[in-house]
């Protein structure tokens, strides 16, 4: 069985295509500046090639991409009709579904009724969607893999809002979280590791990169997560401002001249690690300059740190223990400097890293735990797309 995952941004789309006898991606790539001039696409099949070409829309993405497979010289199917269904990565859920589903016409207008909770990538995930039905043979079946889905087994008292709860009955308000799909697949591989249940685990898991969350996974649930209402909340990021007092809003929008979206906007963009140290929102840019001794530049990574670590502290005591903290991402996986900052001062709590081993990279699962630790701690590569593409076959066959 073949299966296209596709991730659609609202100018951008990666695509893999997964062979799941071995689970291996037999071609992958991204189309970048749809709508926009100087569109190209980025292909790695029996070869790398980039392609330039007009994309005026996703539609034509996504042609471009099922070419791309088919090409005699870097392609890697024969025709579409392998494709035997495509699992698409859909940000928002809402409260209507806790796992990924068949995208039949009732579910994607449900989709779209919650585009007001992710409007920056639910309309782009759906023009994804409606992109691949158009262009693909009909009756492919397509499936919808949601951000929000793994956090939906959060207790009511952890996703409320101290607001009056009839803004949470009219109007949705409530905690969601996001990357779901990354920190369910490094909790279970974590179980797998172990040789454990994942339902005998209390997990801390952190994935960190331009976007940042923090979840508590305990037996195999989420309990709780660090990202909120939006992907804004929880610890600093690239250019996310992460939590803050709401009252900062109203202030930011009186010295600024701003309107609120253009104070959220700000909050989005401009904000984060970016926004402290005034270098960059890339971690290695921040690592050099503080290495240079760029004050802000460390003060950024020391925030970043310190929230982290708070996160896994209070992660660990809402569980009432920890067995497992894991590492994940872009910066989670290969910023040995910021992983020894996070576990720096846990060891009370049982947390004790060799830090040779975490300055170490290896392909696969790094475990660093150190002599005498309680808690094991692990750097596990993050799989988004296989859980996706795992979800599609699961889901396709008991159709």
């Amino acid at each position: 069985m073949k299966i296209l995952v596709i991730n659609a941004g609202s100018s951008s789309l990666k695509y893999q295509l997964i062979d799941m006898e071995t689970e291996v991606a037999i071609a992958k790539g991204g189309c970048e500046r749809i709508g926009l001039e100087g569109s190209f696409l980025k292909h790695n099949g029996k070869k790398q090639v980039t392609i330039e070409s007009p994309m005026p829309n996703h539609e034509s993405a996504i042609k471009l991409v099922l070419d791309a497979l088919v090409d005699s010289e870097h392609g890697v199917i024969s025709s579409m009709s392998e494709i035997d269904a495509v699992g698409h990565r859909i940000v928002h859920s809402g409260e209507d579904f806790d796992r990924s589903v068949l995208l039949t016409d009732e579910v994607i207008e449900t989709c779209r009724n919650n585009t007001e909770l992710a409007p920056l990538h639910q309309p782009a995930n759906l023009t994804g969607v409606a992109a691949c039905k158009a262009v693909l043979p009909e009756g492919t079946p397509m499936v919808g893999v949601f951000d929000t889905a793994f956090h939906s087994t959060m207790p009511e008292h952890a996703y409320i809002y101290g607001i009056p709860y009839e803004d949470y009955k009219n109007y949705k308000i409530r905690r969601y979280g996001f990357h779901g799909s990354s920190h369910r697949f490094v909790s279970e591989e974590a179980a797998k590791y172990l040789g454990k249940d994942p339902s005998e685990l209390k997990i801390v898991t952190c994935h960190l990169g331009n976007g940042s969350s923090i979840s508590a996974v305990d037996g195999g649930k989420s309990v709780d997560t660090s990202m909120s209402f939006t992907p804004l909340g929880g610890v600093p990021m690239g250019t996310r401002s992460g939590d803050l007092d709401p009252a900062i809003v109203e202030f930011l929008c009186k010295k600024h001249g701003f309107d609120v979206s253009e104070c959220v906007n700000y909050l989005n963009k401009k904000s984060g690690v970016s926004g402290l140290s005034g270098v960059s929102s890339d971690f290695r840019d921040l690592g050099e300059a503080a290495e240079q001794g760029n004050h802000r530049a460390q003060l950024a990574l020391d925030v970043f740190t310190y929230t982290c670590k708070k996160y896994v502290g209070a992660y660990a005591a809402a569980m009432g223990g920890i067995d497992c903290l894991v590492f994940t991402a872009g910066i989670g996986e290969n910023d040995n400097y910021v992983r020894s900052q996070v576990l720096k001062g846990l060891e009370f709590m049982g947390v004790v890293a060799d830090l040779e081993k975490n300055a170490v990279r290896v392909k696969g699962i790094n475990d660093i735990t150190g002599a005498g630790s309680r808690v094991k701690v692990l750097v596990i590569p993050t799989n988004e797309e296989l859980v996706i593409a795992r979800d599609t076959k699961e889901i396709v066959c008991k159709a």
